[in-house]
C-alpha cells in the first residue's frame, strides 16, 4: 500500500442559500477544488464520491451524484465514464465519501480519486413556510431507526429519569438535540460538568467564527450571552445547537506517484492523510465509551501517533455539550475531564489542543452532507499555514472526528482522521 495524499480541498461558504440549487453548490466546491489542486480540469480523477442526505426532499434519488455533475462532464471539467458511487451516512456522509476515495488510493486502486458532500437544505418554499420547516424537522428522523422507534424513546426516557428529567420531543424541535441534551444531564451528573463550561465552549467557537469567512454565523458571544440564549432542551440554550444550512465542501486525494508528477508548489502544500477510521454504533451500555473512541483508538494505531501530538482537532459539535464528550473519548484528557479541560481553556488557540477553530458546526453551520468534508478542509487549511488569525502556530497533526445519525447513546457512525502537514 501506498501513501495517501490531500492536494486540494474547497468549502462553500455554509448558509441558507435558496437561489442557489444542488447543482450550483456542486459546481461551485468541484471549480474551487480544481482551483486549489492546480488542475486545469478533472481528466485524471478516476473514482469519485459523492454525499448528500437531503436530495429526495427535491424528488431527486438514486443518482444524485451523477445528476450533479453532468453538465460539468458535458463542459470536459468532470471526467466521462467515470464511477461516481453515491453516498450516504447522516451527518458523516462527506467523512465515508472521504474514507471511500482514501480507501481507493491506499489500495492502488486509483491514483486519483474525489470526495465531494453537497447539501441543501433551504428550498425556496421552505424558507419561509412553517409547514415546510415541520417537513424538514421530519426529514431528519432518516437518522433514527423509524422500524423500532420505540426502542430508542424508551432508551432516552430511561435515562432522562435516571437525571430526573422529561425526556420531550415534538415535530417542531429537533429529535437529535433533545437525545444531546440528555447525554449532557448524564455526564453532569456523574461528572459534576456544568451548563457554564457547555457555554464556554460555545462562545469559543462562536468568537472562532467571527474570523472565519465561509462560517454561517459571524458574531461573537460571551459565555453570559450563550447562558441568557433562548433554551432549547435543557442545558442546551440556541447558541449551543448547530444551525442548518446549504453548502458544499470537497477534497482531491492523491497517490504518492501521481503527486511526484505535479509542480512543486502544489506538492508544498499537499497534507499526508495518517490514518482514516469509521466505527459504528450500538445500544451500549452507559458507562461504556463511545464510537468515538473506537475510532480514535483505531487512528492512533494505524498511524503510530498519539493525543498528545495532535496540535489542532475538528469534532462534531452538533451542540456544544460534544466538544466537552468527544476530548474525553479521542483521549486529549481523562473520562470526567472534559468539562474543566474546555472550561479552562484547553481547547481555545492558545490551549493544550484548538479545537474547531472553524467555530465549530454551532457557528460554521452544519449542512450534513457536506459537514465531514468541511471539517477536513479546515484542518487542511490549518496544515498549510493558511488559517490567518484563527492559525494554530506550528500545526503538524491535525485530527476530525465526525458522527452521523443515533442509535442508542451514541452516533450510527463515527469517523476519525489523521493528517500530516507534509
Amino acid at each position: 500500500m501506498q501513501d495517501v495524499f490531500v492536494i486540494g480541498s474547497h468549502s462553500t461558504s455554509f448558509g441558507k442559500k435558496p437561489d442557489q440549487s444542488f447543482k450550483d453548490l456542486t459546481r461551485e466546491t468541484y471549480m474551487g477544488l480544481l482551483e486549489d489542486s492546480g488542475l486545469a480540469n478533472g481528466d485524471d480523477i478516476e473514482f469519485a464520491y459523492f454525499g448528500n442526505c437531503a436530495m429526495h426532499g427535491a424528488k431527486q434519488g438514486t443518482i444524485r451524484g451523477q445528476v450533479c455533475t453532468i453538465e460539468l462532464v458535458d463542459e470536459g471539467l468532470f471526467p466521462k465514464r467515470i464511477p461516481l458511487i453515491n453516498v450516504e451516512g447522516a451527518c458523516a456522509t462527506g467523512s465515508m465519501a472521504f474514507h471511500s476515495a482514501w480507501k481507493d488510493v491506499l489500495s492502488g486502486g486509483s491514483d486519483l480519486a474525489v470526495a465531494i458532500g453537497v447539501e441543501k437544505l433551504f428550498l425556496p418554499k421552505a424558507v419561509k413556510n412553517p409547514e415546510m420547516k415541520k417537513k424538514m424537522m421530519k426529514g431528519f428522523m432518516n437518522g433514527v431507526d423509524n422500524f423500532d422507534i420505540e426502542r430508542i424513546t424508551d432508551e432516552y426516557e430511561r435515562a432522562a429519569d435516571f437525571v430526573g428529567h422529561k425526556f420531550q420531543t415534538g415535530v417542531d424541535r429537533s429529535f437529535f438535540m433533545d437525545t444531546y441534551a440528555v447525554q449532557a444531564q448524564m455526564h453532569m451528573k456523574k461528572y459534576g460538568t456544568t451548563q457554564r463550561q457547555i457555554a464556554t465552549g460555545a462562545a469559543k467557537n462562536h468568537n472562532f467564527g467571527v474570523d472565519n469567512p465561509l462560517a454561517q454565523y459571524r458574531f461573537p458571544q460571551t459565555v453570559e450571552e450563550v447562558l441568557d440564549d433562548r433554551e432549547v432542551s435543557y442545558p442546551l440554550t440556541r447558541s449551543m445547537c448547530a444551525p442548518i444550512g446549504d453548502g458544499s465542501a470537497s477534497v482531491l486525494l492523491a497517490s504518492e506517484s501521481y503527486l511526484r508528477k505535479l509542480p512543486v508548489s502544489v506538492q508544498r502544500r499537499s497534507v499526508r492523510v495518517r490514518a482514516s477510521t469509521l466505527s459504528g454504533g450500538y445500544y451500549r451500555d452507559w458507562d461504556e465509551p463511545s464510537l468515538s473512541r473506537v475510532a480514535a483508538k483505531k487512528a492512533y494505531s494505524m498511524s503510530g501517533l498519539t493525543p498528545e501530538q495532535v496540535d489542532v482537532a475538528e469534532v462534531h459539535d452538533a451542540c456544544s455539550f460534544c466538544e466537552i464528550y468527544q476530548v474525553e473519548m479521542l483521549g486529549f484528557c481523562e473520562d470526567g475531564d472534559g468539562g474543566p479541560f474546555v472550561g479552562g481553556g484547553e481547547t481555545a488557540l492558545e490551549g493544550r489542543v484548538p479545537i474547531n477553530t472553524s467555530g465549530g458546526l454551532v457557528s460554521k453551520g452544519h449542512p450534513v452532507g457536506a459537514t465531514g468534508l468541511s471539517m477536513i478542509h479546515e484542518l487542511i487549511t490549518q496544515l498549510r499555514g493558511e488559517s490567518g488569525v484563527r492559525q494554530v502556530e506550528d500545526a503538524r497533526i491535525a485530527l476530525q472526528e465526525n458522527g452521523g445519525g443515533v442509535i442508542g447513546l451514541e452516533e450510527a457512525a463515527c469517523s476519525v482522521v489523521l493528517l500530516e502537514s507534509f
